[in-house]
């Protein structure tokens, strides 16, 4: 049976990218967007044209009271388009940067930050739950900046340590029902994320470059195509684990 992946935040960058490399496995995608419905519906189509199904819905992960309607309208999207009523992968992945040194965040900044990387994360995973296949999988999205500091991204990295920590305890509590949850922690990524600062801005790739053993900052095809193959049979005896993903970044 075809598996059934959503993504979220998947309209751009590292999300979009691992839509695509599910697709090219064989996998369905479900994938969500906050305001990028013309790439959200782009990566639809792209999926579509190797011969999977995938559709696309608007959500914002940092807004719980919208997770009750979302479940809903997915359990009849299941129904609609593969005659199933439980998916069987969820990757949270969507989320923003918000760079600030301690002295200067102000708390909208900071609740930003717990709303969509934490609440969001475990709310939306509280929401889905009832409709995840039993024996599915579980990846939430961290940060190497958990593991290595950079100015300017403590809150940002405490609440992705927050997620680090939570994938252990899903792990462990979903485990009867077969579920395995793992945690990918990209590296610095050529992506628009934050403002789009390692990709765009020569001086800063080049100072995460210098601290990568590999010598260059990440591309988001160094993240997706790992992703992917974390949800294949191969890897099922993964669980409860921080991978980071980086190229050797901070060593």
């Amino acid at each position: 049976m075809t598996s059934i992946t959503i993504v979220t935040g998947a309209s751009r960058g590292l999300g979009r990218n691992t839509a695509l490399c599910i697709a090219r496995h064989g996998g369905d995608v479900i994938l969500t967007y906050q305001s990028r419905e013309e790439g959200a519906q782009a990566v639809v189509a792209e999926i579509t044209a190797m011969g999977r199904t995938a559709i696309a819905f608007p959500l914002d992960t940092g807004d719980i009271a919208g997770f009750t309607d979302f479940a809903a309208r997915l359990r009849a999207a299941l129904r609609i388009h593969w005659q199933r009523d439980t998916f069987d992968h969820l990757v949270n992945n969507a989320g923003h940067g918000d760079r600030a040194l301690i002295e200067q965040t102000t708390v909208a900044q900071f609740d930003r930050l717990v709303d969509v990387h934490f609440k969001g994360v475990y709310f939306l995973t509280q929401a889905l739950l009832p409709l995840i296949a039993d024996g599915g999988r579980i990846v939430n999205l961290s940060s190497g900046l958990t593991r290595m500091s950079f100015p300017g991204y403590a809150a940002y990295a405490a609440v992705k340590g927050a997620v680090e920590v939570l994938t252990r305890y899903m792990a462990k509590e979903l485990g009867p029902r077969g579920i395995a949850v793992n945690t990918v922690a990209p590296g610095a990524i050529e992506t628009d994320f934050g403002g789009g600062g390692v990709r765009d801005n020569p001086d800063v790739n080049r100072l995460f470059a210098g601290m990568t053993a590999l010598g260059r900052v990440g591309l988001p095809d160094d993240i997706g195509p790992m992703i992917a193959s974390l949800l294949s049979p191969d890897n099922r005896w993964v669980n409860a684990q921080r991978i980071e993903v980086s190229g050797g970044q901070g060593l």
